[in-house]
C-alpha cells in the first residue's frame, strides 16, 4: 500500500510540473505472505523476497538501458537489494562502479545470524555489501554490489547490538544523528556525496522515511524519535540535486495504515521533488 499512497499524493503530476517526463512502470509482483510458508525463522520469506528483488533488479536495469532515471517506491527496505543490483549491473557492464548513500534511522546491515527478528528488511545493506544472506547478495551472480569505500550511512540512531559489529566489519562510513547535530546537515551530506562519488559513475540514493522524525513522518513501520526535521530532510535532498550525480532514487517504508491523513506519503513526494530539482525560488 506504500507505493499506492505515494501515487495518491501526486508524485507523477508533481514531477511533471517540474519539467520531468514521467512513466509509471507499475508494481513489481510480490507474493502474499499469508499464502506462503515463512521458511527460515532467521530470514523469513527469503525465497520470495529474493525472487521479487531479482524481478525488480531487471526492471531497474531496463529503465537505465532506456536512458531513464529509476525512481523506486517501497514497501519495506528489502526492495533496495534489487534496486542496487540493477543499477550496479548496468554500470558494471560499462566497467564503472556506483556509490550508495543509505539514509535511514536503521543500519539494515543485519545477517540471518545477527538478526533479532529474522525480518529481511533489516538485511538489505548487508546483502548489497556481500555479507549475506547469500541468496540476496548474489542477485545477478556478483557480489558485493558496492565497494565499501563508496558506501555511506546517514542519520542512523537505532542499531541492534549485534549489528554494530557488522557495521564495523563492513568498513563503511557512518554519520549518526549525533554527527548531524554537531556538524550540521550540509557538512554531513556534502561529505557523504564526496565519499559515494569518488571514482564512481555516480550514486544511488536510498531514503527510508523513518529517517525523518515521527513528528513529521508518523506513517512508517519502525518509527524512532530524534530524527531529521522537515527542513533538514529537504536541505539534504536539495544538496543532492545540486550535486547532479544521482543515478537512481528510492523512497521506502511509507505505511499508510498508521499514517495521519497521508502526511508521510505527501512528505515522501515533497522530498522526491527536492531530490529532482525543486527549489524554494
Amino acid at each position: 500500500m506504500g507505493p499506492s499512497a505515494v501515487r495518491v499524493a501526486g508524485l507523477e503530476a508533481r514531477l511533471e510540473a517540474l519539467g520531468h517526463v514521467v512513466e509509471d512502470g507499475g508494481n513489481v509482483a510480490v507474493a502474499i505472505p499469508e499464502q506462503k510458508k515463512e521458511g527460515d525463522p532467521q530470514a523469513k520469506y527469503l525465497k520470495e523476497i529474493t525472487a521479487t528483488c531479482t524481478k525488480h533488479a531487471e526492471m531497474v536495469e531496463k529503465t537505465l538501458e532506456a536512458g531513464k532515471v529509476p525512481v523506486v517506491l517501497g514497501g519495506d527496505h528489502s526492495v533496495a537489494a534489487g534496486t542496487v543490483a540493477g543499477v550496479a549491473r548496468f554500470y558494471r557492464k560499462q566497467q564503472q562502479k556506483i556509490g550508495l548513500i543509505w539514509i535511514d534511522a536503521h543500519a539494515d546491515i543485519n545477517t540471518p545470524e545477527s538478526s533479532p527478528s529474522g525480518n529481511v528488511h533489516g538485511m538489505p545493506l548487508a546483502a548489497i555489501l556481500g555479507l549475506g544472506p547469500p541468496e540476496l547478495s548474489n542477485i545477478f551472480e556478483f557480489s558485493p554490489k558496492i565497494d565499501p569505500d563508496n558506501c555511506v550511512l546517514v542519520g542512523v540512531r537505532d542499531i541492534d547490538a549485534t549489528e554494530k559489529e557488522n557495521v564495523r566489519k563492513a568498513g563503511i562510513k557512518v554519520f549518526t544523528m549525533r554527527d548531524i547535530d554537531e556538524r550540521g546537515m550540509r557538512t554531513v551530506i556534502e561529505e557523504a556525496l564526496r565519499i559515494a562519488g569518488q571514482g564512481t559513475a555516480g550514486y544511488h540514493i536510498s531514503l527510508d522515511m523513518d529517517w525523518i522524525d515521527p513528528e513529521d513522518a508518523p506513517g512508517v513501520g519502525t518509527p524512532v524519535r530524534g530524527g531529521a526535521t522537515y527542513r533538514e530532510g529537504h536541505l539534504a535532498m536539495e544538496i543532492i540535486a545540486e550535486d547532479g550525480r544521482m543515478l537512481s532514487f528510492e523512497i521506502v517504508e511509507v505505511n499508510p495504515v498508521i499514517d495521519e491523513h497521508n502526511r508521510t506519503a505527501d512528505l515522501a513526494v515533497e522530498l522526491t521533488l527536492s531530490a529532482f530539482g525543486k527549489r524554494i525560488i
